[in-house]
């Protein structure tokens, strides 16, 4: 029955004269999206409109589930398109289309017409009583209700008229690689993993960095995150994800520390070493999915002190969240079963039993002086180590 796809954005609407830029990046990731996809399609626009027409048969559920991972739709709706071959014709299409789409007749609906093409002899509230008057005389089991319908058929008369009564929900937001590129600390839990979701969601393109520590954390829990990148990547596209060997850095802050400082002082270097790869990539912030309040890393005064050592911005886009509201999103995004293996990250190994809360930054300052002897080394190693994987 379906032969194409209306796809209906929303934010990219009100871009002015860059609209055409927003359009193009957004028809970019729809092939791309759709290429995997059973079947061809064509990727086109017209005035405010874009379209996925089918060359050929397609699987239509396999289509709408790889749309559905593309930022910047707002809406899939899946199309007829007919050839204007006079008023009759399309009463008789508009027949065809409910008895196809709907086997059971028993609902109410109303006619939704727009007349773009103003040549078109019959204006847009004439169309909505004539088709109106036909579909209830070929289904006398249907009723109008103009207010609440249970079926809106729209009808479109533009170059060709378009049929659609189906609108499937996008997942908005902006087109990937419209608004930059940021690095995202990668962890092996369920927060970061959906705050690059949310970023890339803003249109920005996400690397990625890890911080393993072998032998303290495992082949498998490297894997794991592999494993996260994949599935954040299906809404971001290709992730590139840096490894780095985090473990004499953390062997020498422990020897060298107070243990109740490890957990802010290792922060402050994993995000160091992070900008450092993002600046040589080209990134311009760095992500983390950091919640205020939720360990004692994430209180607003260990933010604060773990900010201090950054120059570029930190985007934390689950800040404000709950843990259920992450948890919510995450299995939306079906990152959250991945998460909640039991293979630690590198943070989890080094937890103090009582880590401070509420850190002085100049007290952490001077904790770090007793490092100066190799830690700059040792960073330089960790970076120049590091293991790329693409996801």
């Amino acid at each position: 029955m379906y032969q194409a796809f209306l796809i209906k954005y929303a934010e990219i609407g009100i871009k002015g004269k860059n609209r055409y830029k927003f359009e193009d990046a957004l028809m970019k990731h729809i092939r791309h999206a759709l290429k995997d996809v059973d079947g061809e399609f064509a990727v086109t626009k017209e005035a405010g409109r874009i379209y996925a027409e089918a060359k050929g048969e397609f699987d239509l559920e396999e289509a709408v589930e790889a749309l559905k991972c593309v930022f910047g739709i707002a809406a899939i709706c899946p199309l007829v398109r007919i050839e204007d071959r006079g008023y009759d014709d399309l009463k008789e299409q508009v027949v065809k289309y409910i008895d196809q789409v709907y086997p059971d007749k028993h609902f109410t609906f109303k006619v939704d017409a727009r007349r773009s093409n103003k040549h078109y002899p019959v204006n847009s509230e004439q169309i909505n009583r004539d088709l109106g008057e036909v579909i209830l005389e070929a289904f006398p089991e249907t009723k109008v209700d103009v207010h609440h319908p249970e079926v809106l058929l729209h009808v479109e008369v533009r170059s060709m008229i378009n049929l659609y009564s189906v609108v499937i929900p996008g997942p908005g937001g902006m087109p990937v690689g419209t608004n930059g590129k940021a690095m995202l600390l990668l962890s092996g839990g369920i927060d970061s993993p959906v705050a690059g979701y949310m970023v890339a969601k803003r249109g920005v393109v996400l690397e990625a960095t890890y911080f393993h520590a072998p032998p303290y954390t495992s082949e498998r829990a490297k894997q794991k995150v592999v494993d996260l990148a994949k599935l954040v990547s299906r809404y971001s596209g290709p992730i590139k994800l840096h490894i780095v060997n985090f473990t004499d850095i953390q062997l020498y802050i422990y020897e060298q520390c107070p243990h109740e400082e490890l957990t802010i002082i290792m922060r402050r270097y994993m995000m160091k070493i992070a900008e450092e790869i993002g600046k040589k990539n080209d990134c311009l912030a760095l992500v983390t999915g950091e919640s205020i309040g939720q360990v004692a890393s994430q209180t607003i005064h260990s933010l604060a002190v773990t900010n201090e050592v950054c120059t570029m911005p930190v985007f934390r886009p689950v800040i404000g969240f709950d843990k259920q509201d992450i948890v919510d999103i995450a299995l939306k995004i079906d990152t959250y079963e991945t998460s909640i293996q039991p293979y630690e990250d590198c943070c989890t190994i080094f937890v103090a039993k009582h880590p401070v809360t509420k850190p002085n930054l100049q007290i952490i300052k001077r904790s770090e002086r007793k490092l100066e002897e190799k830690i700059d080394e040792l960073v330089q190693t960790a970076i120049d180590t590091e293991e790329v994987v693409w996801c």
